[in-house]
């Protein structure tokens, strides 16, 4: 599908992947990016050419909102998330909860809203930023998996859901991202920038998936594999 000339909006588009996820937009000639931000009265989205838009992916007001603002959206992206680091036994459950509500709610109430005002627009594309953890539970961030893995089911329903009105649905994976959130974790990462340029790439080929590094590719690769944790599983913990 087309970018040139198209209407975008990018959800948690202050810094990392979604500020570089709208910056590729407007690279690949998108005249119109909107910037979710929770404040944008306190809040600089670090790009002057961007369209900041109040948006907290959990107030029903504030996505509906958006969706009359927005009503010429060809390109949504649904990139808000967090990350609490509730553990499978320790930590505080309402970390937990609130994962689910931004990553897993958050993404559905846009995806509902932005639904018939893509249809209205010949389709678009609808972009969800997932995880490597949509597959591979870790039990340091079990509640984050655990958000990923049914945005992940999501996104396979909004895929069928949406065919019939002609809306690319594009699910983006990776391991780390090199951004603040994991900068004291020793392990190969790749930058926000080359995510952005893989799924701008995705959605100008009509690709629904994104597999943006290596860990994602293996994962991805293993899931026909024994359950993990079976020691005679091939696929590590």
């Amino acid at each position: 599908m087309r970018i040139e000339g198209a209407t975008a909006l990018v959800t948690g588009a202050r810094r990392g992947i979604g500020l570089a996820f709208a910056q590729a937009l407007l690279d690949h000639g998108a005249a119109t990016v909107y910037a979710g931000v929770r404040d944008p009265s306190t809040t600089s989205v670090g790009d002057a050419r961007l369209i900041p838009l109040a948006l907290d992916v959990t107030d029903p007001a504030q996505v509906a909102a958006a969706a009359e603002q927005v009503g010429d959206a060809l390109i949504v992206i649904n990139n808000s998330g967090v990350q609490s680091g509730v553990g499978l036994f320790e930590g505080d459950l309402d970390g937990a909860r609130r994962e689910m509500e931004v990553n897993y709610f958050g993404t559905w109430s846009v995806s509902r809203a932005f639904a018939p005002v893509l249809a209205r627009n010949g389709g678009g594309a609808l972009v969800n930023m997932l995880s490597v953890a949509s597959w591979r539970a870790r039990v340091p961030a079990v509640g984050y998996a655990a958000s990923k893995s049914a945005e992940w089911a999501l996104t396979n329903a909004l895929r069928t859901g949406l065919r019939d009105q002609g809306t690319l649905v594009v699910g983006v994976h990776v391991g780390y991202v090199d951004t603040e959130f994991v900068t004291d974790i020793d392990a190969p990462k790749v930058t926000a920038e080359s995510v952005a340029a893989q799924t701008i790439d995705a959605i100008l080929h009509d690709r629904p998936e994104v597999l943006a590094d290596e860990p994602a590719r293996t994962v991805k690769a293993a899931l026909s594999y024994r359950v993990q944790g079976d020691p005679t599983a091939d696929i590590p913990d």
